[in-house]
């Protein structure tokens, strides 16, 4: 089922997702039921999975030149999706990047999705990879994520990279696409950055899931300045709850974010990470509480691989 049709079957009550990471290389996919178990009882209608472009890094040579290896970390998106629905009986949502693929790699992704009976995509650009100091697309690949859209809506149309095709079979899949309370990093403003949203929206998005806040406000705020450019989709909040205390640190540097002074000063008196966690759960769960009362379709829950934060908060909200 589709993402949008999930939301318009709850009648009005806030439902409840979360996303998860694919397993390092060489783990067993058990890891990852062994996340989604303890969760299953708030009644997901749907479950993201992130996708991981594979990342390269330079070997020296025995004559001294330097080699490219390729290492991929986190491979598996597609086999999870399948094993999530097959197991869990609920929709699996796979993370679709322009990063490391190019049209016809995005096209042969999509189609073993389509295969899968995967009705709903999520489509990212996705960020630069280590050794880039600004994201540069694949040769021969899309650019932004507007433009992963396109692709996946023409697909949706039954228009294929290949245009001798005889009668090809259209794709069916949902579009999510991410949206920046507090602006996407490369954009110079938040204006800026609705205006290529709102192109998403128009080349075919049908949802939106919004990157992390802690800050409520400024999710209202960014749904209403949607609204005014337009933009009439279902607009999703992610959630995280914080867990230690060097993601004070790490998560504005990372997501050019910002955390309100009343949550860092409780965070900063902790004395340990267990104490970190239940200011970051309790936190959450007062943001949970006013979106919930807001009427919010769906609250999405970013657990990084674990569930027990996410398991707390869920118990005192669904």
């Amino acid at each position: 089922m589709k993402v949008t049709e999930h939301i318009k079957n709850a009648n009005g009550k806030t439902q409840f997702s979360f996303e998860i990471l694919p397993p390092l290389k060489g783990q067993n996919i058990q890891s990852i039921f062994d996340h989604i178990d303890p969760l299953m009882e708030f009644n997901p209608p749907f479950i993201d999975v992130t996708y991981h472009r594979e990342e390269y890094i330079y070997k020296e040579q025995e004559n001294g030149l330097l080699k490219k290896h390729i290492v991929k970390k986190r491979p598996g998106t597609v086999g999870i999706c399948a094993a999530i629905q097959n197991k869990y009986k609920v929709d699996a949502i796979p993370h679709i990047l322009c990063g490391g693929f190019t049209k016809e790699d995005t096209e042969n992704f999509l189609i073993d999705l389509d295969f899968l009976g995967i009705e709903n995509v999520m489509a990212l650009r996705g960020d630069a990879v280590k050794n880039e100091t600004y994201f540069r697309p694949e040769k021969e690949g899309n650019a932004y994520a507007g433009d992963l859209v396109a692709q996946i809506q023409s697909m949706n149309q039954g228009i294929y990279l290949d245009d001798e095709m005889q009668n090809p079979c259209p794709t069916n899949f949902c579009i999510g696409v991410a949206g920046y309370p507090e602006k996407h990093m490369e954009a110079p403003n938040l204006d800026n950055d609705l205006h290529f949203l709102k192109k998403k929206i128009q080349n075919g998005a049908t949802y939106i899931v919004t990157q992390m806040f802690f800050d409520n406000q400024k999710f209202f705020d960014f749904v209403e300045k949607c609204r005014k450019e337009g933009i009439e989709v279902p607009i999703i909040p992610g959630l995280k709850p914080i867990t230690t205390k060097s993601q004070i640190n790490m998560i504005p540097h990372r997501f050019h974010i910002d955390l309100p002074d009343e949550l860092l000063i409780e965070v900063i008196k902790c004395k340990d990470n267990k104490a970190v966690q239940e200011v970051g759960v309790e936190w959450a769960i007062q943001q949970s509480k006013e979106l919930q009362q807001a009427g919010i379709p769906v609250l999405h829950y970013y657990s990084m691989g674990k569930s027990e934060a996410v398991k707390a908060i869920a118990k005192e909200i669904f």
